[in-house]
């Protein structure tokens, strides 16, 4: 908004305004004669405006487009207008072939699910998956359910969080997220809320089995378990142990434990959340022996429950012991 303030007196005058610009910009810088006009700053571009022009200076990778603040559409900082798939920075796709088995196979892992195949294509930018059609019809009914109900309570913890992430990517980046299956259509932009709205995630302790295939990372350190009940996890570590524990540390058999978010509804947990405490002692070994000693330590603290197997199925959950 560009207003003309006189000092004689009088309201003051409206001379030219724009609208939508980025959400994340974050200054405004008035332009001497003979450039006059605003600078726009944001985190990925430089915008210019005037009262007949605009121009565009990316800054990074994520902005090979900005908002034409004077339709409301996407500006090509390099010259062209519109969303093209040449735009796209690898780690933006990266980001979201991540997310599609999530979507699409929750439960399952890479060695038991159907192939998923995919593509690039214009309009605006189109990333198409193809896999089998019992599979998507399944996941066009999913859809339609959360964009009936508006909200993600209900889902998978995998297939949620994947929805959530294209959620925020939507409202971060301020595009128009559409996802489609067979007919079924849901829409995300930076006014919608697809988020998970209760409180159903609570801290959690794990000990979890496997054997250690990496370890390291140079900004988030972490290892990687491979484990039977829940495939390849990945467990957030302190850099400083990695560097001052074992060195040979690789394809050896590991307890490890680990604090985590549980479902307290389903008992699920969310490998996303996982975070190293210790190695423990792990012997794949069954021992008969070692349980009976460990069932006499244990008696003691049992003596007054009367029906010991019936308090424990009650503590654990019932059906979902």
């Amino acid at each position: 908004l560009t207003v003309s303030l006189s000092l004689t007196g009088g309201p003051p005058l409206c001379l030219w305004e724009r609208d939508g610009l980025p959400t994340d910009a974050h200054s405004l810088v008035a332009l001497p004669p003979p450039a006059c006009g605003v600078l726009v700053a944001s985190p990925s571009a430089l915008l210019y405006f005037d009262t007949r022009a605009y121009k565009g200076l990316a800054l990074n990778g994520y902005a090979a487009y900005t908002v034409d603040a004077r339709a409301k559409h996407r500006l090509d900082t390099n010259g062209t207008h519109g969303l093209a798939p040449a735009h796209v920075d690898v780690e933006e796709i990266r980001e979201i072939l991540g997310e599609v088995a999530g979507l699409l196979f929750p439960t399952e892992k890479r060695s038991q699910r159907p192939v998923i195949s995919y593509e690039i294509s214009e309009g605006s930018v189109r990333h198409r998956f193809r896999t089998l059609m019992q599979t998507v019809i399944g996941f066009g009914a999913v859809i339609a359910q959360v964009g009936s109900e508006g909200h993600l309570d209900f889902l998978h913890e995998k297939t949620a969080a994947a929805i959530e992430s294209l959620q925020r990517v939507a409202r971060e980046k301020d595009y128009v997220v559409t996802v489609l299956a067979h007919g079924k259509v849901l829409r995300m932009d930076r006014t919608t809320h697809y988020e998970r709205r209760q409180q159903v995630w609570v801290e959690a302790e794990f000990y979890l089995y496997g054997e250690l295939t990496n370890a390291g990372g140079k900004n988030s350190p972490n290892i990687h378990l491979d484990t039977k009940e829940h495939g390849t996890l990945r467990i957030a570590v302190d850099k400083d142990y990695l560097k001052q524990g074992e060195k040979n540390l690789l394809y050896r058999k590991f307890g490890v434990r680990a604090l985590g978010r549980q479902n307290v509804k389903t008992f699920e947990m969310d490998p996303n959340s996982l975070r190293f405490v210790e190695f423990v002692e792990h012997d794949a070994a069954y021992s008969q022996s070692y349980l009976d000693a460990l069932v006499q330590r244990a008696a003691p603290a049992w003596a007054d429950v009367p029906d010991a197997d019936a308090w424990l199925e009650e503590l654990r959950g019932g059906a979902h012991a």
